[in-house]
């Protein structure tokens, strides 16, 4: 029987503990397990039984959360790791190799950009960033050495929104697989695996925690792409000599990439959840569906009164009917475009810092998604390192404030924003 969201996110990937009947997931705090015995030894070490040998690659804790979330997705299944960027290179690492390169969009996470523009480029991977809502430009960025497209469903800062079924389609036509990082989202909001994507990406620290206690990071593999289709990804679809010449593909089929990322991803790499940080994020998720309908309530409220107020110029959010991304927003997501968006202060980058200095209920810290909420002024912290040219590409100009809005009363959010207004601008 197919079951609700509601209901998933409380009951999916568990069960009350065999040993106990403890109902909550108990927090395994153990590194290694038992074997039964050297064969049931050798069996888990080839892969041809499964269950737990030490806790860098699984952890009944950790494999509860990645059950769960892969249930929310609609993935065929899940792997957690230790942050968000960590997420992004597992994903990545089955599919690269020296002189390869992906396609992402300009419109992402400035630490991301900052990921993909600079650090991947150690393994001798690159990036070319597009606009992707100029699809011509996207196709003709797609090369033979493409081996994946990545882009957010909902982007960080400006709330943009990403035409996910067409950027898909055009993934699909090139024989490679579509990332989405689903982070602002959550899959409450959007589910991108309906929508065309072969992986989804969260930062779990972020709306799936939800109340800023750990980081942590997700990969969500659909299951349906066809790694054996060309000879593009090795990885997964020829024999891996570490496990006698086993195909990934041929042998695990819908779990394929799943198992690769915990068997050789995991193994080598060491970005390991630690079951603490699984248990609180499995907390969280209990109550997603009512985080978000609170979240995105706020957000309306709070964006609606500052697009009416003349000490701002403008507010980037998709809920707002005037956005140019309304209309894609409420075909994607709509239950709610998030509680992600900026708003430039009118006069530029001084008033912007004041205003920011002058909010006393707002939060001023590297971080959103969270119960509270949080500002940022993301051109001088998460956008730093990037050229002003990317900044204003990236949404995160000079001018520009980033809100997470939070579930707090929204009149007491909007007084806060309005003294703080009126501080920066006279």
């Amino acid at each position: 029987m197919t079951q609700g969201f509601d209901t998933l996110q409380i009951h999916a990937g568990t069960a009350p503990d065999p040993a106990t009947g403890a109902r909550q997931v108990p927090i395994y705090q153990t590194t290694a397990y038992v074997f039964r015995d050297a064969d049931h030894a050798a069996a888990l070490f080839d892969l041809r039984e499964v269950g737990y040998i030490y806790s860098r690659l699984t952890n009944p804790t950790v494999s509860a959360l990645a059950n769960r979330i892969a249930a929310l997705e609609g993935g065929a299944g899940a792997v957690c790791v230790s942050s968000g960027h960590a997420a992004q290179i597992m994903a990545l690492f089955p599919l690269m190799g020296p002189g390869l390169n992906i396609v992402a969009s300009t419109r992402l996470y400035g630490g991301t950009i900052t990921q993909f523009s600079q650090t991947i480029r150690r393994f001798g991977w690159s990036a070319k960033f597009v606009d992707f809502d100029d699809t011509a430009a996207l196709e003709a960025a797609i090369d033979g050495n493409t081996r994946a497209v990545f882009c957010e469903s909902i982007s960080n800062p400006g709330g943009y929104v990403t035409d996910l079924p067409e950027v898909a389609r055009i993934a699909d036509a090139a024989g490679v697989p579509l990332i989405v990082d689903n982070t602002l989202a959550s899959p409450y909001l959007c589910r991108p695996i309906e929508h065309g994507a072969t992986l989804v990406v969260h930062s779990t620290t972020k709306y799936l925690t939800g109340n800023g206690t750990v980081t942590g990071g997700v990969i969500v593999d659909s299951g349906k792409f066809d790694w054996s289709a060309s000879d593009k990804f090795p990885s997964l679809s020829a024999p891996e000599p570490a496990y006698h010449g086993l195909k990934f593909h041929e042998a695990l089929g819908p779990m394929a990439f799943t198992f690769h990322s915990i068997a050789v991803g995991l193994r080598d790499l060491g970005m390991t959840m630690n079951p603490q940080g699984a248990h609180y994020t499995l907390m969280g998720i209990e109550t997603l569906s009512l985080r978000m309908e609170k979240h995105v309530a706020n957000a309306r409220a709070v964006a609606d009164w500052l697009e009416r107020d003349p000490r701002v110029d403008y507010v980037t959010y998709a809920g707002l009917p005037s956005s140019p991304w309304h209309e894609r927003a409420e075909r994607l997501c709509p239950k709610g475009a998030g509680a992600l968006f900026t708003f430039a202060v009118k006069g530029g980058y001084d008033p912007c810092v004041k205003f920011v200095d002058a909010l006393k209920l707002f939060s001023h810290v590297a971080n959103l998604g969270d119960t509270r909420s949080l500002v940022i002024h993301s051109a001088s912290t998460t956008h730093r390192q990037l050229t002003p040219e990317q900044q204003e590409k990236a949404g995160a100009g000079p001018g520009v404030v980033r809100l997470s809005i939070g579930i707090e009363d929204p009149a007491d959010l909007i007084a806060d924003l309005d003294q703080a207004l009126a501080t920066a601008c006279g």
